[in-house]
């Protein structure tokens, strides 16, 4: 049986980050293990790539969602990154921090020394920032690139001036000192590519003597001995394989594996585990629960007088886009998932912005993305505003249904389940309107296609909100963070297993309350500071 100081679960972004830095010193042994294979797909690269790796089996786990009542009594598809990188290879390639309040929250909560002073140094540890370069809130020459778009356009720039009309600030750094207003959106790109963990943290570590990978190698269970994790076994090739850990087992599967793991090394809730018909070695009720996601509705118009991203993508014009991105890394194919970025408050007496606005001058046809998943463009120009509450109530749950490894587990979102959730939505989608009949698009509008003019009572606005939202792809909370006492948390502030000795979680499922933002730049953050707490009990 081969051995190692540490072995982390997960190549993904967390798993990424903890490679690099447990081994930079050269003084630990590391075995890195991830489910999926490397990332040689061409389209994990090209930033516009993320259209079609979220529909690709060879790198994405796919999972989908149980029916969900609150949702329209519709199944989910949940693209998660299987590969190296994990989804930092196939999501959107936004960067967004959060809010500060929101790491306060995390302390007030029990989750001492994850303020947002106690973070800061983590965010600017990892952030390599273009344009904002390092200052008090800022890093200049971390691992993980942060860059502009290299492309404007002209719906975009006409829908900044027109939030502006509507009374919000124009925000060059939404990740600065505060997060209200309108901008572009900042990306993980590099030199016109996506600069995933994988290029960022995991190709450099490679290069070291003390850190092995693992591809194509599916944990199966953490071995224990006693109440110690002693291991890992894992499927590869044919065969399960045993692997030991001389201090300590790290999970790094994100909110949907990390959990599944727990659970299937008898780590969880007991009426769960026995319900799957596995051992209890462990029992902590919290694992699996408090699951959270941010859940986004699409208001969408027709545009006239312009060529919008709908256009660019198809005959001629996606040639001459192909040409620019091969011989100037510029264009259509460095797009990320959005254009611009809104946030907003949507009742008074809020301490900062509850809904999130990702816009893009282009549309997809909703049915094909809500029901499939898939990203198909419509051939008429098009402006889409997509607002989602930043700070969800409703709380869902993700368990394994059996002890079979590769049975894919129970994942229930419970989307607007919470009354408050249902408010901020119908609120969010009335503000897209608002922004939408602002002068600067005037000239080019041309209808309202979705939810459409006949769509108008409260009532009427969230059941379309119900049957035409999706997941942002930012499920997080299923083994949160917080006080040993507090019977529904999972890992200590040092993201300790509670009443597991040699064992942490490290990734999104820690967080017990969700960003008011996109995850990746959080869940980077966590790894950073990860890393320097293990590195500190060596």
């Amino acid at each position: 049986m081969r051995e190692f100081d540490y072995i982390i679960v997960g190549a993904g972004s967390a798993g990424c980050v903890l490679a690099n830095r447990l081994t930079a010193d050269g003084k630990a042994t590391v075995l890195l293990l991830e489910a999926g294979g490397r990332d040689t797909n061409p389209m994990i690269h090209i930033p516009i790539g993320y259209a079609t790796t979220l529909k690709d089996a060879k790198v994405n786990w796919m999972y989908e969602t149980e029916v969900d009542p609150t949702s329209g009594g519709r199944a989910h598809v949940w693209p998660r990154g299987k590969v190296l990188g994990g989804s930092s290879s196939i999501n959107g390639l936004l960067y967004v921090r959060g809010q500060q309040e929101d790491f306060n929250q995390w302390a007030q909560l029990g989750c001492t020394g994850w303020g947002h002073a106690d973070v800061l140094p983590y965010f600017r540890r990892a952030e390599g920032n273009e344009r904002l370069g390092a200052d008090d809130l800022h890093g200049g020459d971390g691992p993980l690139n942060v860059s502009d778009p290299r492309d404007t356009h002209i719906i975009s720039d006409a829908v900044i001036e027109a939030g502006v009309e509507a009374g919000l600030p124009f925000n060059n750094d939404v990740n600065g000192a505060s997060q209200d207003g309108i901008s572009y959106f900042q990306m993980t790109v590099k030199n016109g590519r996506r600069w995933s963990l994988a290029m960022a943290y995991l190709r450099p570590a490679l290069k070291r003597s003390n850190l092995t990978l693992e591809i194509n190698a599916q944990a199966e269970t953490v071995v224990m001995e006693g109440k110690r994790a002693t291991g890992v076994r894992y499927f590869q090739n044919g065969r399960s394989i045993e692997a030991k850990a001389r201090r300590e087992v790290i999970l790094s599967g994100g909110a949907v594996n990390s959990p599944q793991l727990l659970e299937l090394s008898g780590i969880g809730d007991p009426d769960v585990l026995a319900a799957a018909g596995i051992p209890v070695v462990h029992a902590l009720k919290g694992v699996g629960t408090n699951l959270q996601d941010h859940y986004m509705v699409s208001t969408q118009f027709r545009l006239k007088n312009c060529v919008s991203v709908n256009e660019l993508s198809r005959g001629w014009r996606l040639v001459r886009e192909v040409l620019r991105y091969a011989t100037q890394r510029r264009g259509l194919l460095t797009l990320s998932a959005a254009h611009i970025q809104a946030y907003v408050r949507t009742r008074p007496g809020l301490s900062g912005p509850d809904v999130q606005y990702h816009i893009l001058p282009g549309t997809m046809d909703i049915d094909a993305y809500t029901l499939k998943g898939e990203m198909s463009l419509e051939k008429l120009p098009g402006l889409t505003i997509a607002p989602c509450q930043l700070r969800p109530e409703s709380r869902g749950t993700i368990h394994v249904r059996s002890a079979a490894p590769l049975d894919r587990p129970s994942i229930r979102p419970n989307y607007l389940s919470d009354p408050v959730d249902q408010a901020t939505i119908v609120a969010g989608l009335r503000w897209a309107r608002l922004l939408a009949s602002q002068p600067a698009l005037r000239p080019w509008m041309a209808e309202e296609r979705q939810p459409g003019i006949g769509c108008e009572s409260d009532e009427e606005l969230l059941t379309y909100a119900q049957t035409s939202g999706s997941t942002l792809y930012h499920p997080v909370g299923t083994a949160q963070m917080g006080r040993a006492d507090d019977p529904m948390t999972v890992v200590d502030p040092q993201l300790r297993v509670h009443g597991i000795a040699g064992l942490r979680v490290v990734d999104a499922s820690v967080m017990p309350r969700l960003v008011s933002g996109n995850t990746n730049a959080a869940t980077v953050m966590i790894a950073e500071k990860a890393a320097e707490m293990i590195l500190a009990a060596a």
